[in-house]
């Protein structure tokens, strides 16, 4: 401690016999030392954090524990400086102003030694050199004390909030029994609006514990964006408030500058509660790139993918049933007939956009798709057939590693 170094024997004595005069002072030092610091420092003027009654016990107990310090009674223990730092911080009070108020109140102090060292019988330029060197060691040992402590318990503050977050984003990510009456406290925590827009994002982390869209959160937050975020072995998982229309630009540029591998984005969806199944569908569009690339794909938001994405394993089972014959076909043959297929879905069933879109003659898409419906058993102007066709071909872009094809991408939009 700086105190028990700086007072040696001849001169604790003098400090002492001075501590017994100002402490006949104490109550007036006291309220002195309350109007200052409500004078100089709005947050306790205005009682941000603690009330005037509650001021007035803390500098009552700092003072009085000093006042026992300087007439050699106490040992200079810290423990009212710590409480009174751990107490602020649980607050929320900012360090500098409490730092303030503690050094408020010692200079009062002093100040009451050095008009009475000034004077009168007790004048004595030895004495007061004394003094002050006790007094402003003593500050410095208040100062480290309360910061150390201060600082110690902001740590488990953080700590406790980071966690109880972890633990709330990891509920609005599983769904279902996990946010049964505790939606609006996760919203409040938060601080995402339970009807909201959002966007649910799904990065493939290069390696466990590796981010890789690292400060996405606080980048996000710079741009007005308010996010929530979950690191898992394998993916990190975020829902993204999309406040404007133009959100999804700003969005999307921000997952592509340090893109790493593949991302996968839900469709825009409204209201809180369903962030589950958003992330499912993220999830969905990230499996539907190769594993080992680099892309970004949004879930298309027809109701038909929604139905595909919601049942996988009967999905890749429909694909395969319906498009077997063109599966088992040599590579080439199998490839230009699914991707005509394809195309003619894409282009609503017109042979000319169809034949344009894969530079070809009209006549060369008609063979193609004649052969097509040969091979497959199906009629492609068959109402029931097209909606199996399309199902079918759905489920082989979602999950292509059940097929030995390249899987055309839809861009992200």
């Amino acid at each position: 401690m700086h105190y028990e170094t700086v007072l040696r024997e001849g001169s604790a004595v003098i400090v002492a016999e001075l501590a017994v005069e100002v402490e006949k002072q104490l109550p007036g030092l006291i309220d002195g030392t309350v109007e200052q610091i409500r004078a100089e420092m709005p947050v306790y003027r205005d009682a941000q954090f603690v009330t005037l009654a509650e001021l007035r016990t803390s500098v009552r107990n700092n003072l009085e524990f000093v006042m026992r310090t300087l007439r050699g009674t106490e040992e200079p223990d810290l423990a009212q400086a710590r409480a009174t730092g751990r107490a602020r911080a649980l607050q929320g009070a900012p360090l500098p102003e409490l730092l303030r108020a503690y050094r408020i109140g010692l200079t009062e102090v002093w100040n009451r030694f050095v008009e009475l060292t000034a004077s009168g019988e007790h004048q004595d330029l030895r004495g007061l050199v004394a003094a002050t060197s006790a007094i402003w060691a003593l500050i410095d040992d208040y100062a480290e004390a309360l910061t150390t402590t201060y600082r110690d318990t902001t740590a488990e503050v953080m700590l406790a909030h980071q966690s109880r977050r972890s633990a709330l984003v990891e509920a609005l990510f599983a769904g279902g029994a996990a946010t049964e009456g505790t939606l609006w406290d996760i919203a409040r925590v938060l601080e995402l609006s339970l009807d909201g827009t959002y966007v649910v994002v799904a990065a493939e982390t290069p390696r466990v514990g590796h981010e890789p869209l690292p400060q996405i959160e606080n980048r996000l937050r710079e741009r007005h964006h308010a996010s929530a975020w979950r690191l898992t072995p394998d993916l990190q998982v975020g829902v993204v408030s999309m406040r404007d229309p133009a959100a999804s630009q700003v969005i999307i540029g921000l997952l592509r500058e340090n893109q790493t591998g593949r991302i996968g984005v839900s469709p825009v969806f409204t209201g809180l509660g369903n962030t589950s199944r958003a992330l499912h569908l993220a999830r969905v569009a990230l499996s539907s790139m190769m594993p080992g690339t680099t892309g970004m794909v949004q879930f298309n938001e027809s109701p038909l993918a929604g139905l595909v994405a919601s049942a996988p394993e009967a999905s890749v089972q429909l694909a395969h049933h319906v498009l077997r014959p063109i599966l088992d076909l040599p590579g080439d043959d199998r490839n230009v007939l699914l991707l005509t297929l394809r195309a003619w879905f894409e282009c609503q069933g017109s042979t000319k956009l169809t034949s344009e879109r894969m530079f070809c003659h009209p006549n060369t898409i008609r063979h193609r798709l004649k052969r097509i419906s040969e091979e497959l058993g199906r009629s492609l102007t068959d109402p029931a057939d097209i909606a199996e066709l399309g199902a079918a071909l759905r489920a082989l872009h979602m999950f292509p590693d059940t097929s030995h094809l390249p899987s055309p991408r839809d861009p992200l939009r």
